[in-house]
Protein backbone atom coordinates (compact mmCIF):
# COMPACT_ATOMS: atom_id res chain seq x y z
CA UNK A 1 0.00 0.00 0.00
CA UNK A 2 1.44 3.07 -0.96
CA UNK A 3 0.73 5.86 2.09
CA UNK A 4 0.46 9.08 -0.13
CA UNK A 5 -2.54 7.35 -2.28
CA UNK A 6 -3.85 6.33 1.21
CA UNK A 7 -3.68 10.08 2.14
CA UNK A 8 -5.35 11.51 -0.93
CA UNK A 9 -8.56 9.21 0.11
CA UNK A 10 -8.36 10.16 3.53
CA UNK A 11 -8.09 14.05 2.69
CA UNK A 12 -11.41 13.33 -0.07
CA UNK A 13 -13.05 11.36 2.80
CA UNK A 14 -12.22 14.00 5.36
CA UNK A 15 -13.40 17.38 2.84
CA UNK A 16 -16.39 15.41 1.52
CA UNK A 17 -18.12 14.50 5.11
CA UNK A 18 -16.96 18.04 6.90
CA UNK A 19 -18.98 20.01 4.05
CA UNK A 20 -22.09 18.17 4.02
CA UNK A 21 -24.88 20.27 5.61
CA UNK A 22 -25.95 16.97 7.98
CA UNK A 23 -22.44 17.27 9.37
CA UNK A 24 -22.73 20.57 10.06
CA UNK A 25 -26.00 20.70 11.36
CA UNK A 26 -25.34 17.60 13.42
CA UNK A 27 -22.13 19.39 14.56
CA UNK A 28 -23.97 22.55 15.74
CA UNK A 29 -27.01 21.29 16.69
CA UNK A 30 -26.17 18.24 19.29
CA UNK A 31 -24.42 20.46 21.50
CA UNK A 32 -27.45 22.18 21.59
CA UNK A 33 -29.42 19.03 23.02
CA UNK A 34 -26.52 18.51 24.98
CA UNK A 35 -26.84 21.50 27.19
CA UNK A 36 -30.58 21.22 27.04
CA UNK A 37 -30.14 17.83 28.77
CA UNK A 38 -27.72 19.26 30.82
CA UNK A 39 -29.84 21.90 32.33
CA UNK A 40 -33.39 20.42 31.93
CA UNK A 41 -33.71 19.27 35.61
CA UNK A 42 -32.74 23.50 36.85
CA UNK A 43 -35.51 24.51 34.05
CA UNK A 44 -38.06 21.36 35.30
CA UNK A 45 -37.70 23.01 39.41
CA UNK A 46 -37.27 26.43 38.67
CA UNK A 47 -40.63 26.27 35.98
CA UNK A 48 -42.54 23.09 36.77
CA UNK A 49 -44.20 24.32 40.39
CA UNK A 50 -47.23 22.57 41.56
CA UNK A 51 -50.57 24.84 41.93
CA UNK A 52 -52.04 25.68 45.50
CA UNK A 53 -54.19 23.35 46.91
CA UNK A 54 -57.61 23.95 49.26
CA UNK A 55 -57.36 20.66 51.58
CA UNK A 56 -60.60 20.38 53.75
CA UNK A 57 -59.73 18.22 56.64
CA UNK A 58 -61.95 15.67 58.56
CA UNK A 59 -59.69 14.85 61.73
CA UNK A 60 -61.63 12.63 63.95
CA UNK A 61 -58.67 11.65 65.81
CA UNK A 62 -57.80 14.68 66.91
CA UNK A 63 -54.03 14.64 66.64
CA UNK A 64 -52.96 15.06 62.50
CA UNK A 65 -54.68 18.37 61.98
CA UNK A 66 -52.37 20.33 64.83
CA UNK A 67 -49.41 19.20 62.31
CA UNK A 68 -51.03 20.08 59.12
CA UNK A 69 -49.10 23.65 58.60
CA UNK A 70 -49.69 25.65 55.81
CA UNK A 71 -47.10 25.81 53.06
CA UNK A 72 -46.87 27.69 49.31
CA UNK A 73 -48.80 24.91 47.57
CA UNK A 74 -51.28 22.81 50.50
CA UNK A 75 -53.66 25.00 52.60
CA UNK A 76 -56.08 23.59 55.17
CA UNK A 77 -59.07 24.36 56.71
CA UNK A 78 -60.47 22.09 59.80
CA UNK A 79 -63.63 21.37 58.95
CA UNK A 80 -63.82 18.25 61.85
CA UNK A 81 -67.17 18.51 62.70
CA UNK A 82 -68.83 18.31 58.90
CA UNK A 83 -69.65 14.92 57.50
CA UNK A 84 -66.72 13.53 55.28
CA UNK A 85 -69.16 12.12 52.67
CA UNK A 86 -71.30 15.26 52.27
CA UNK A 87 -67.83 17.31 51.87
CA UNK A 88 -66.78 14.45 48.99
CA UNK A 89 -69.40 15.49 46.70
CA UNK A 90 -69.82 19.55 47.15
CA UNK A 91 -66.27 20.23 47.56
CA UNK A 92 -65.96 22.38 44.19
CA UNK A 93 -69.34 24.37 45.06
CA UNK A 94 -67.34 24.65 48.34
CA UNK A 95 -63.99 25.81 46.95
CA UNK A 96 -61.88 22.91 48.19
CA UNK A 97 -59.85 20.55 45.53
CA UNK A 98 -59.68 17.89 47.66
CA UNK A 99 -60.82 16.49 51.27
CA UNK A 100 -58.47 14.73 53.68
CA UNK A 101 -60.96 12.33 55.67
CA UNK A 102 -58.63 10.84 58.87
CA UNK A 103 -60.05 8.27 61.43
CA UNK A 104 -60.70 7.98 64.95
CA UNK A 105 -57.92 6.54 66.57
CA UNK A 106 -58.00 2.45 67.53
CA UNK A 107 -57.12 2.78 71.23
CA UNK A 108 -55.27 -0.45 71.33
CA UNK A 109 -52.99 -0.56 67.73
CA UNK A 110 -52.64 2.70 68.43
CA UNK A 111 -53.46 3.81 64.83
CA UNK A 112 -55.61 5.47 62.22
CA UNK A 113 -56.50 5.23 58.97
CA UNK A 114 -56.65 8.05 56.45
CA UNK A 115 -58.19 9.08 52.90
CA UNK A 116 -58.11 11.87 50.48
CA UNK A 117 -60.63 12.35 48.38
CA UNK A 118 -60.00 15.21 45.13
CA UNK A 119 -61.19 16.58 42.24
CA UNK A 120 -58.09 16.09 40.21
CA UNK A 121 -55.28 13.53 41.44
CA UNK A 122 -52.60 15.30 43.44
CA UNK A 123 -48.80 15.35 42.87
CA UNK A 124 -46.51 12.74 44.23
CA UNK A 125 -44.82 15.78 45.83
CA UNK A 126 -48.23 16.99 47.73
CA UNK A 127 -49.27 13.05 48.62
CA UNK A 128 -46.25 12.60 50.14
CA UNK A 129 -45.79 15.41 51.79
CA UNK A 130 -49.36 14.76 53.56
CA UNK A 131 -48.84 11.30 54.32
CA UNK A 132 -45.69 12.23 56.31
CA UNK A 133 -47.68 14.58 58.71
CA UNK A 134 -49.66 11.88 59.63
CA UNK A 135 -47.30 9.49 60.15
CA UNK A 136 -45.36 12.07 62.56
CA UNK A 137 -48.61 12.71 64.29
CA UNK A 138 -49.33 9.14 64.86
CA UNK A 139 -45.54 8.63 65.95
CA UNK A 140 -45.93 11.64 68.70
CA UNK A 141 -48.70 9.97 69.38
CA UNK A 142 -47.42 7.04 70.19
CA UNK A 143 -44.04 8.66 72.20
CA UNK A 144 -47.03 10.43 74.88
CA UNK A 145 -48.76 7.39 75.18
CA UNK A 146 -45.89 6.06 77.09
CA UNK A 147 -45.95 8.07 79.45
CA UNK A 148 -42.12 8.48 80.02
CA UNK A 149 -40.84 12.12 80.15
CA UNK A 150 -38.63 13.12 77.43
CA UNK A 151 -39.02 10.07 75.40
CA UNK A 152 -39.10 11.78 72.29
CA UNK A 153 -36.00 13.30 72.93
CA UNK A 154 -34.57 10.66 74.36
CA UNK A 155 -35.47 8.57 70.64
CA UNK A 156 -33.96 11.69 68.75
CA UNK A 157 -30.65 10.98 70.92
CA UNK A 158 -30.55 7.55 70.48
CA UNK A 159 -31.33 7.56 66.83
CA UNK A 160 -27.78 7.11 64.96
CA UNK A 161 -26.93 9.10 61.89
CA UNK A 162 -23.50 7.98 61.11
CA UNK A 163 -22.28 8.63 57.33
CA UNK A 164 -19.22 5.98 56.29
CA UNK A 165 -16.52 8.82 54.54
CA UNK A 166 -14.67 6.69 52.24
CA UNK A 167 -10.99 7.51 51.72
CA UNK A 168 -8.68 5.88 49.15
CA UNK A 169 -4.77 5.49 50.07
CA UNK A 170 -2.39 5.94 47.32
CA UNK A 171 0.87 3.92 47.30
CA UNK A 172 2.58 6.93 48.67
CA UNK A 173 0.66 6.80 51.32
CA UNK A 174 -1.69 10.02 50.84
CA UNK A 175 -5.34 9.68 51.78
CA UNK A 176 -7.89 11.00 49.55
CA UNK A 177 -11.88 11.36 49.48
CA UNK A 178 -13.46 9.12 47.34
CA UNK A 179 -17.40 8.96 47.04
CA UNK A 180 -18.24 5.83 45.10
CA UNK A 181 -21.42 7.75 43.66
CA UNK A 182 -19.22 9.71 41.69
CA UNK A 183 -17.05 6.96 40.63
CA UNK A 184 -20.82 5.18 39.60
CA UNK A 185 -21.72 8.07 37.10
CA UNK A 186 -18.70 8.46 35.63
CA UNK A 187 -18.02 5.11 35.43
CA UNK A 188 -21.89 4.72 33.46
CA UNK A 189 -21.49 8.32 31.26
CA UNK A 190 -17.49 6.66 29.90
CA UNK A 191 -19.11 3.05 28.96
CA UNK A 192 -22.33 4.64 27.14
CA UNK A 193 -20.54 7.60 25.71
CA UNK A 194 -17.96 4.97 24.03
CA UNK A 195 -20.50 2.61 23.35
CA UNK A 196 -22.72 5.27 21.29
CA UNK A 197 -19.31 6.67 19.78
CA UNK A 198 -17.99 3.44 18.04
CA UNK A 199 -21.85 2.02 17.15
CA UNK A 200 -22.07 5.33 15.32
CA UNK A 201 -19.07 6.49 13.58
CA UNK A 202 -17.94 2.61 12.46
CA UNK A 203 -21.90 2.48 11.08
CA UNK A 204 -21.01 5.52 9.24
CA UNK A 205 -17.65 3.62 7.56
CA UNK A 206 -20.27 0.58 6.27
CA UNK A 207 -22.88 3.28 4.84
CA UNK A 208 -20.50 4.84 3.00
CA UNK A 209 -18.65 1.73 1.64
CA UNK A 210 -22.54 0.83 0.74
CA UNK A 211 -23.41 4.01 -1.40
CA UNK A 212 -20.30 3.68 -3.36
CA UNK A 213 -20.86 0.14 -4.23
CA UNK A 214 -24.42 1.15 -5.08
CA UNK A 215 -23.68 4.22 -7.34
CA UNK A 216 -20.99 2.27 -9.17
CA UNK A 217 -18.44 5.09 -7.85
CA UNK A 218 -16.12 2.70 -6.92
CA UNK A 219 -15.81 0.50 -9.85
CA UNK A 220 -14.49 3.97 -11.25
CA UNK A 221 -12.25 4.24 -7.79
CA UNK A 222 -10.63 0.75 -7.87
CA UNK A 223 -9.14 1.56 -11.10
CA UNK A 224 -6.47 4.22 -9.73
CA UNK A 225 -6.05 3.21 -6.47
CA UNK A 226 -5.77 -0.23 -4.42
CA UNK A 227 -9.00 -1.65 -2.69
CA UNK A 228 -7.23 -1.56 0.46
CA UNK A 229 -6.17 1.53 -0.22
CA UNK A 230 -9.47 2.88 -0.16
CA UNK A 231 -10.50 0.44 2.26
CA UNK A 232 -8.49 2.37 4.97
CA UNK A 233 -8.32 5.43 3.65
CA UNK A 234 -12.25 5.53 3.90
CA UNK A 235 -11.40 4.21 7.93
CA UNK A 236 -9.18 6.76 9.03
CA UNK A 237 -10.95 9.54 7.27
CA UNK A 238 -13.76 8.83 8.73
CA UNK A 239 -11.95 8.55 12.17
CA UNK A 240 -10.65 12.19 11.83
CA UNK A 241 -14.39 13.19 11.27
CA UNK A 242 -15.47 11.62 14.40
CA UNK A 243 -12.46 12.92 16.47
CA UNK A 244 -13.48 17.05 14.88
CA UNK A 245 -16.86 16.07 16.01
CA UNK A 246 -15.99 15.25 18.89
CA UNK A 247 -13.59 17.99 19.76
CA UNK A 248 -16.69 20.55 18.56
CA UNK A 249 -19.26 18.78 20.80
CA UNK A 250 -16.95 18.77 23.54
CA UNK A 251 -16.00 22.49 23.11
CA UNK A 252 -19.29 24.00 22.70
CA UNK A 253 -21.68 22.34 24.87
CA UNK A 254 -19.38 23.06 27.79
CA UNK A 255 -19.59 26.85 26.07
CA UNK A 256 -23.87 26.25 26.17
CA UNK A 257 -23.66 24.61 29.80
CA UNK A 258 -21.29 27.79 31.18
CA UNK A 259 -23.59 30.21 29.93
CA UNK A 260 -27.01 29.19 30.52
CA UNK A 261 -25.39 28.35 34.10
CA UNK A 262 -24.46 32.07 35.03
CA UNK A 263 -27.46 33.17 33.57
CA UNK A 264 -29.30 30.54 36.01
CA UNK A 265 -27.02 30.77 38.61
CA UNK A 266 -29.18 33.68 40.16
CA UNK A 267 -32.34 32.34 40.03
CA UNK A 268 -31.54 29.32 41.02
CA UNK A 269 -29.58 30.37 44.04
CA UNK A 270 -32.96 32.48 45.31
CA UNK A 271 -35.50 29.55 44.52
CA UNK A 272 -33.18 27.07 46.53
CA UNK A 273 -31.86 29.41 49.55
CA UNK A 274 -30.25 26.87 51.92
CA UNK A 275 -32.92 23.86 51.48
CA UNK A 276 -31.23 20.73 51.21
CA UNK A 277 -33.99 18.69 49.39
CA UNK A 278 -34.45 21.71 47.30
CA UNK A 279 -30.86 21.33 46.39
CA UNK A 280 -30.91 17.66 45.96
CA UNK A 281 -34.48 18.12 43.34
CA UNK A 282 -32.50 20.81 41.10
CA UNK A 283 -29.53 18.57 40.72
CA UNK A 284 -31.98 15.50 39.85
CA UNK A 285 -30.50 13.15 43.15
CA UNK A 286 -33.88 11.64 43.51
CA UNK A 287 -32.11 8.22 41.13
CA UNK A 288 -28.47 8.77 42.83
CA UNK A 289 -27.45 6.07 45.23
CA UNK A 290 -28.66 6.95 48.66
CA UNK A 291 -25.51 6.95 50.45
CA UNK A 292 -24.47 9.39 47.72
CA UNK A 293 -28.18 11.21 48.65
CA UNK A 294 -26.66 11.68 52.09
CA UNK A 295 -23.03 13.00 51.45
CA UNK A 296 -25.31 15.54 49.16
CA UNK A 297 -27.79 16.95 51.73
CA UNK A 298 -25.02 16.84 54.71
CA UNK A 299 -22.83 20.11 55.34
CA UNK A 300 -20.02 19.30 53.50
CA UNK A 301 -21.44 17.32 50.70
CA UNK A 302 -20.87 19.27 47.94
CA UNK A 303 -17.61 19.83 49.16
CA UNK A 304 -16.79 15.74 49.18
CA UNK A 305 -18.40 15.68 45.93
CA UNK A 306 -16.25 17.96 44.05
CA UNK A 307 -13.23 16.83 45.96
CA UNK A 308 -13.50 13.26 44.69
CA UNK A 309 -13.93 14.63 40.88
CA UNK A 310 -10.57 16.39 41.23
CA UNK A 311 -9.20 13.30 42.46
CA UNK A 312 -10.15 11.07 39.78
CA UNK A 313 -7.51 9.95 36.80
CA UNK A 314 -8.86 12.98 34.34
CA UNK A 315 -5.22 13.02 32.55
CA UNK A 316 -5.67 8.98 32.36
CA UNK A 317 -8.81 8.69 31.97
CA UNK A 318 -8.84 10.79 28.84
CA UNK A 319 -5.92 9.57 27.04
CA UNK A 320 -7.61 6.05 27.41
CA UNK A 321 -10.69 7.13 26.20
CA UNK A 322 -8.84 8.34 23.12
CA UNK A 323 -6.95 4.93 22.71
CA UNK A 324 -9.44 2.76 23.24
CA UNK A 325 -12.26 4.94 20.71
CA UNK A 326 -9.65 5.21 18.08
CA UNK A 327 -8.76 1.10 18.21
CA UNK A 328 -11.94 0.45 19.52
CA UNK A 329 -13.69 2.22 15.99
CA UNK A 330 -11.07 1.27 13.85
CA UNK A 331 -11.86 -2.34 14.87
CA UNK A 332 -15.46 -2.42 14.10
CA UNK A 333 -14.76 0.13 11.28
CA UNK A 334 -12.85 -2.38 9.48
CA UNK A 335 -15.53 -5.36 10.23
CA UNK A 336 -18.08 -3.11 8.82
CA UNK A 337 -16.39 -1.41 5.73
CA UNK A 338 -15.76 -5.69 5.08
CA UNK A 339 -19.56 -6.39 5.37
CA UNK A 340 -20.78 -3.45 3.81
CA UNK A 341 -18.63 -4.27 0.63
CA UNK A 342 -20.75 -7.42 -0.12
CA UNK A 343 -23.69 -5.40 -0.25
CA UNK A 344 -25.64 -2.81 -2.49
CA UNK A 345 -28.09 -1.67 0.36
CA UNK A 346 -28.25 -1.61 3.74
CA UNK A 347 -31.44 -3.76 3.77
CA UNK A 348 -28.55 -6.50 3.57
CA UNK A 349 -26.83 -6.42 6.35
CA UNK A 350 -28.70 -6.88 8.68
CA UNK A 351 -28.08 -10.51 9.16
CA UNK A 352 -23.94 -10.38 8.89
CA UNK A 353 -24.38 -7.39 11.59
CA UNK A 354 -25.87 -9.22 14.01
CA UNK A 355 -23.07 -11.74 15.37
CA UNK A 356 -20.65 -8.10 15.18
CA UNK A 357 -22.81 -5.70 17.55
CA UNK A 358 -23.77 -8.27 19.71
CA UNK A 359 -20.50 -7.77 21.47
CA UNK A 360 -20.65 -4.24 21.46
CA UNK A 361 -23.94 -4.37 23.35
CA UNK A 362 -22.48 -7.25 25.84
CA UNK A 363 -19.92 -4.88 26.88
CA UNK A 364 -22.38 -2.18 27.04
CA UNK A 365 -24.32 -4.10 29.45
CA UNK A 366 -21.39 -5.32 31.45
CA UNK A 367 -20.63 -1.65 31.66
CA UNK A 368 -23.53 -0.10 33.09
CA UNK A 369 -23.26 -2.63 36.19
CA UNK A 370 -19.53 -2.27 36.02
CA UNK A 371 -19.66 0.10 39.28
CA UNK A 372 -20.98 -2.31 41.29
CA UNK A 373 -18.02 -4.85 41.31
CA UNK A 374 -15.17 -3.38 39.05
CA UNK A 375 -12.59 -6.26 39.92
CA UNK A 376 -15.27 -9.28 39.83
CA UNK A 377 -14.27 -11.69 37.24
CA UNK A 378 -16.99 -11.07 34.55
CA UNK A 379 -16.18 -7.33 34.29
CA UNK A 380 -12.01 -8.14 34.28
CA UNK A 381 -12.77 -10.49 31.43
CA UNK A 382 -15.00 -7.91 29.79
CA UNK A 383 -12.24 -5.59 29.86
CA UNK A 384 -8.81 -7.40 28.79
CA UNK A 385 -11.45 -8.94 25.85
CA UNK A 386 -10.92 -7.12 22.69
CA UNK A 387 -14.52 -6.61 21.20
CA UNK A 388 -15.83 -5.67 24.94
CA UNK A 389 -12.95 -4.02 26.14
CA UNK A 390 -13.32 -0.05 24.80
CA UNK A 391 -16.77 0.01 26.44
CA UNK A 392 -15.70 -2.16 29.98
CA UNK A 393 -12.30 -1.08 30.59
CA UNK A 394 -13.25 2.86 30.33
CA UNK A 395 -16.40 1.62 33.41
CA UNK A 396 -13.95 0.32 35.29
CA UNK A 397 -11.24 3.42 35.18
CA UNK A 398 -12.44 5.68 37.72
CA UNK A 399 -12.19 2.61 40.71
CA UNK A 400 -8.62 2.13 39.59
CA UNK A 401 -7.01 0.22 37.36
CA UNK A 402 -3.42 -1.42 37.87
CA UNK A 403 -0.94 -0.26 34.66
CA UNK A 404 -0.41 -3.66 33.73
CA UNK A 405 -3.83 -4.43 32.81
CA UNK A 406 -4.69 -1.15 31.41
CA UNK A 407 -1.15 -2.21 28.57
CA UNK A 408 -2.66 -5.19 28.06
CA UNK A 409 -5.76 -4.39 27.16
CA UNK A 410 -5.32 -2.21 24.62
CA UNK A 411 -2.10 -4.02 23.61
CA UNK A 412 -4.92 -6.96 22.79
CA UNK A 413 -7.43 -4.43 21.28
CA UNK A 414 -4.35 -3.25 18.75
CA UNK A 415 -3.15 -6.54 17.90
CA UNK A 416 -7.05 -7.47 17.69
CA UNK A 417 -7.25 -4.47 15.36
CA UNK A 418 -4.32 -5.47 13.01
CA UNK A 419 -5.49 -9.07 12.45
CA UNK A 420 -9.23 -8.31 11.88
CA UNK A 421 -8.23 -5.35 9.21
CA UNK A 422 -5.82 -7.62 7.63
CA UNK A 423 -8.49 -9.94 7.45
CA UNK A 424 -11.21 -7.30 6.20
CA UNK A 425 -8.89 -5.85 3.72
CA UNK A 426 -8.89 -9.57 2.06
CA UNK A 427 -12.95 -10.15 1.51
CA UNK A 428 -12.88 -5.93 1.00
CA UNK A 429 -10.64 -6.84 -2.31
CA UNK A 430 -13.27 -9.19 -3.32
CA UNK A 431 -16.75 -8.18 -1.76
CA UNK A 432 -16.24 -4.32 -3.23
CA UNK A 433 -16.76 -5.40 -6.75
CA UNK A 434 -19.62 -8.62 -6.63
CA UNK A 435 -23.05 -7.61 -7.90
CA UNK A 436 -26.29 -8.61 -8.24
CA UNK A 437 -26.12 -11.29 -4.72
CA UNK A 438 -27.00 -11.05 -1.51
CA UNK A 439 -23.90 -11.73 0.32
CA UNK A 440 -24.22 -14.61 3.46
CA UNK A 441 -21.31 -15.19 5.75
CA UNK A 442 -20.44 -18.16 4.02
CA UNK A 443 -19.47 -15.93 0.73
CA UNK A 444 -17.03 -13.54 3.11
CA UNK A 445 -15.73 -16.85 4.52
CA UNK A 446 -14.99 -17.48 0.76
CA UNK A 447 -13.57 -14.25 -0.36
CA UNK A 448 -11.09 -14.44 2.66
CA UNK A 449 -9.69 -17.56 1.47
CA UNK A 450 -9.63 -16.98 -1.62
CA UNK A 451 -6.53 -14.38 -1.25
Amino acid sequence: MKLHTIGIIIRREYLNRVKKKSFLLITFLAPVLFAALCMLPTIIMLKAKEEAKKIAVVDASGIVMPLLKDSETLHYTDLSGTPADSLKHTMKELGYDAVLDISALDPEEKALSASIYSLKPLGLDMTENINARINDAVEAYRIDSYQIEDLGSIMKEVKSDVRLRSYTISEDGSETISESGVYMIVSMLLGMAIYMFIALFSGMVMSSVIEEKASRVVEVLVSSVKATELMFGKIVGVALVAITQFVLWIALTGALVGVAGGLMGQDLLSSLGSDPAALMAAGDMGNLPSGMLDTAASEDGPAVILSTIRNLPVGTIALSFLLYFLFGYMLYASIFAAIGSGAENEGDTQQLQLPVTVPLLIGFFIAIYAFKAPDSAIVFWGSMIPFTSPIVMLARLPFGVPFWELALSVALLALTFVLCAWASAKIYRVGILMFGKKTTWKDLWKWFRQN
